[in-house]
């Protein structure tokens, strides 16, 4: 086997590592270490704080041509960001995902490289890096290389990726093709939950429950919380309908994959309704809308028709040109601007910040959660001022935040979720989450349901017996 030949022997019992998403809700990777082979649960990007993000240019913690398979959750960056440096340090094995999740990595990774690319160029050419030169942590071409190694398997069966070695995809909600795995080899059953979603969302299929695991990791990034039960149309009425009454722009930072559409849903139904004022939408992410795109193709795995999708994804202007993005900033009408990202980490969205921020009159609209050390985790926060492109840019709009938009499920749905198990696994553990979360989600699968459970530490190591 690979992990033989290129990098040190696996010996010993099956185990496994949390190299990312324990203690923080980014980053997520859990390598799997079996007799002879080496498996990679998912390969995200550290985001938010800078300590976090340091991390992505750290050497990966053992030698990537020494992993024999990765396999992805679902699509976004936290989970798949991380993939084209693996790649171009020497991982060659297959990268397994269900088939939306094919379709939207092709859209997100090379758009990550290419983000990064241009970053680094703004940086170099207005002299506010600390680096000389700043450099992207990989570009597109190797974002485009890494998508040659992607293999897509189907939900709902079982599927052999090594010797010995199955997993089953079984739906998670939370995004089109997102999953929770079930990994079997020696009769041990190991489930990762991935990000489960709401129940009863209106776009998104219920988290499917799991009868049994032997060991489980499950996410916590709500672990602590209830989202708000109030509609969200309710909610975005009531802040579109007040902006519009002063003359301001509700500017929208938004994920390009899953949220945007899900706004795009509820301003369609607001729009006919009469709900709302009659101003003009525009999705300002070209991602977003090839991403609108592909959720139509899936009508299947989510809950709306073909139609119904159409006709949501029709109620926006969709902005490509980059010099029409920049017209929205000089056009004085009210209107709703839907742009990434969702944490105003990067992307057209930040250059939409610097004008609509400083000015009362427009409100900037958060639909979610929002990573420690993010801009927008910043002015949720109530910071007066964010540094933008080296500079700081004052923050006088109104600042709201919709959680109940979220696409993770809260504490009671995560306690909803587990409670699908027929018994007790021998070992859970909670990851994704930050640290406050996932202790509290810990104690309440303790208190509630008398598993046993503990919380991943970064680096820590469990063995799958």
């Amino acid at each position: 086997m690979r992990a033989k030949q290129q990098g040190r022997a696996v010996t010993g019992p099956a185990s496994l590592t949390f190299l990312g998403g324990a203690g923080t809700v980014t980053g997520s990777k859990y390598l799997v270490e079996l007799r002879g082979s080496r498996l990679l649960v998912d390969c995200g990007l550290f985001q938010g704080f800078k300590q976090l993000r340091l991390r992505n240019w750290d050497p990966f913690p053992v030698e990537p041509r020494s992993i024999d398979a990765v396999v992805l959750t679902h699509a976004h960056l936290d989970h798949t960001g991380y993939l084209p440096l693996l790649v171009r340090n020497g991982f060659r094995g297959p990268i397994y995902c269900t088939p939306p999740t094919l379709d939207l990595s092709a859209l997100i990774l090379p758009d990550s490289g290419h983000l990064q690319e241009k970053d680094a160029d703004f940086a170099n050419r207005h002299g506010f890096s600390k680096h000389k030169p700043a450099l992207p942590l990989y570009t597109q071409a190797d974002a485009e290389r890494s998508l040659r190694q992607f293999r897509t398997l189907d939900f709902g069966r079982e599927h052999e990726i090594l010797p010995s070695v199955t997993i089953r995809y079984r739906l998670a909600g939370h995004i089109l093709g997102a999953a929770s795995v079930e990994l079997v080899h020696d009769g041990v059953r190991t489930v990762f939950s991935g990000d489960i979603g709401r129940f009863d969302s209106p776009t998104m299929p219920d988290p499917e429950t799991l009868p049994l695991a032997d060991h489980l990791l499950v996410e916590s990034t709500y672990g602590n919380r209830r989202h708000d039960p109030k509609s969200p149309e309710d909610a975005l009425a009531e802040v579109i309908t007040r902006t519009s009454a002063r003359g301001g722009t509700v500017l929208i930072p938004s994920f390009a994959v899953g949220r945007a559409q899900a706004l795009l849903f509820h301003l369609q139904r607001l729009k006919a309704a009469r709900r709302i004022p009659d101003l003009p939408v525009f999705l300002d992410s070209p991602m977003a809308q090839d991403a609108s795109d592909i959720l139509c193709r899936y009508p299947g795995l989510t809950r709306l028709s073909e139609g119904e999708c159409r006709a949501a994804c029709g109620v926006a202007r969709y902005v490509r040109d980059v010099e029409e993005s920049k017209s929205l900033d000089v056009t004085p009408m009210p209107k709703v601007i839907i742009s990434a990202s969702g944490m105003a980490t990067g992307g057209r969205v930040l250059h939409h910040l610097k004008v609509f921020a400083p000015d009362r009159r427009n409100t900037i609209l958060f639909s979610g959660f929002q990573a420690g050390g993010t801009r927008g985790a910043a002015m949720v926060a109530g910071a007066e001022a964010v540094k933008i492109h080296g500079s700081y840019i004052p923050v006088r709009a109104e600042i709201a935040n919709l959680p109940m938009l979220s696409a993770h499920a809260d504490a009671d749905e995560l306690l909803r979720w587990l409670k699908g198990f027929e018994r007790p696994p021998k070992a859970t553990w909670v990851v994704h989450g930050e640290p406050e979360a996932s202790d509290t989600l810990r104690h309440r699968i303790e208190e509630e349901l008398g598993w046993p459970c503990r919380v991943a530490e970064h680096g820590g190591r469990a063995v799958l017996s």
